[in-house]
């Protein structure tokens, strides 16, 4: 039954390059209907609708936050003038970075992807997407739970707030401290590369103008959202931020932006048949995680597992499995017992999780976003494959073997 899943992946890696205009027309059909064989087998054979009801409300509150961020930051623009040089870029970025600990990746990232393509539009290009989503829609949610989504079910399951922040700094500073110097020698290849006349606007005043600040109240309640418990109160509150949003900005603003709903329908339905084929293999993680770590199972193993897994299944669901199969092997589920006993392993389901959601497009929510805006704006981005091969393995990946060997490996 993980099979549905395998496909519908392999769908989304290959469909776009293989026959773009045929899965533009029927991307949704493929996800949908992969997406009820699976359901098809909880409800008809296992009869399990208690899963069922959970996956639900992931996947409910899962897009009330996403598709609300979206909609809100739509609704703010921020004018750009000039050409934007690798030193400028560098500090965009690190500023994305630190938004995203304050705005969750993916509020950063949506409030940030327009202007970063308007500040490169005379030479944008497919690593400037690419390492935004390394830093603005992964990396830099680091530090707080509200940063990323598997840190805040952290929290939901007593972390508490500030131990991200005072264990993950270090991983947080090293790993946009490197990106951004790969960024930059990448960055500065391309600029060099630019016609005369682009390199030439390396002087010219830059005038930055906000349009809609009004939304940043309808961004307050969505953020003050995240801490209500309730269920489906939190995602109504969502929801209202975003109608309030849409229904009182300007139209200018929304054209300005180029504003649709295009991009976020899209991820509204590959993530609903995400969702529900990844049900068994969570499933079986839960079941034989245990099994497979062994007894006594050392950070580095929680760090690759975790950072594997959450390439391919959506890193929040995967840090919930990871941290459930810790307790398993230290036979408590007493979170600060296990603060106290697995502080190590822990930390690596942490960064794992934050830093290999970067891996691939479908790794964390925002990066299919970015990717869809991207598209819509026609700035090139590379294929599903393309994105591994160019960029995770090359730039990502040696950060990461880094990060084993300094932090995890024993």
């Amino acid at each position: 039954m993980i099979l549905p899943f395998v496909l519908l992946l392999g769908a989304i890696a290959s469909g776009p390059v293989l026959a773009p205009k045929w899965w533009l027309r029927h991307y949704a059909k493929v996800a949908l209907g992969l997406g009820a064989v699976t359901l098809g087998y909880y409800v008809l054979v296992l009869r399990d609708l208690l899963s069922l009801g959970h996956t639900g409300h992931e996947y409910v509150s899962f897009i009330a936050l996403v598709g609300s961020l979206y909609v809100v930051s739509g609704g703010i623009h921020i004018g750009v003038k000039g050409q934007s040089t690798p030193f400028k870029n560098v500090i965009f970025l690190f500023i994305g970075a630190v938004i995203a600990n304050l705005l969750g990746t993916t509020g950063a990232a949506m409030l940030l992807i327009r202007p970063w393509i308007r500040m490169n539009k005379y030479r944008v290009t497919a690593h400037h997407i690419v390492f935004f989503i390394f830093i603005v829609a992964n990396v830099g949610g680091c530090l707080t739970p509200i940063g990323d989504p598997p840190l805040f079910l952290g929290y939901l399951q007593g972390v508490p707030f500030w131990w991200v922040a005072e264990h993950c700094w270090p991983m947080w500073s090293a790993g946009i401290g490197l990106l951004l110097a790969m960024f930059y020698v990448v960055d500065k290849i391309n600029f060099a590369r630019a016609p005369l006349a682009v390199r030439d606007q390396e002087t010219a005043e830059e005038t930055w103008r906000f349009d809609g600040l009004a939304n940043l109240f309808f961004l307050a309640v969505i953020l003050g959202a995240v801490f209500v418990k309730t269920i489906l109160v939190r995602e109504a509150l969502m929801i209202a931020a975003a109608a309030g949003s849409y229904f009182t900005t300007k139209k200018a603003v929304h054209a300005a932006n180029q504003f649709d709903f295009h991009p976020i329908l899209e991820v509204v339905i590959l993530f609903a048949g995400i969702f529900a084929t990844m049900m068994p293999a969570l499933d079986w993680l839960n079941q034989n995680a245990s099994r497979l770590l062994g007894a006594h199972p050392g950070p580095g193993v929680f760090f690759w597992g975790t950072g594997v897994l959450s390439s391919a299944l959506d890193n929040a669901p995967t840090y919930l499995g990871f941290l459930s199969a810790l307790s398993g092997v230290a036979g408590t589920s007493d979170i600060q017992e296990l603060l106290g006993q697995q502080h190590r392993q822990i930390l690596a389901i942490s960064v794992g999780a934050v830093f290999f959601g970067a891996a691939t497009y479908i790794g964390n929510g925002p990066n299919f976003m970015v990717k869809a805006i991207a598209d819509q704006q026609k700035v090139a981005t590379p294929s599903f494959f393309g994105f591994i091969l160019k960029f995770t393995l090359p730039f990502l990946l040696p950060v990461l073997v880094l990060f084993w060997l300094m932090f995890f490996r024993r």
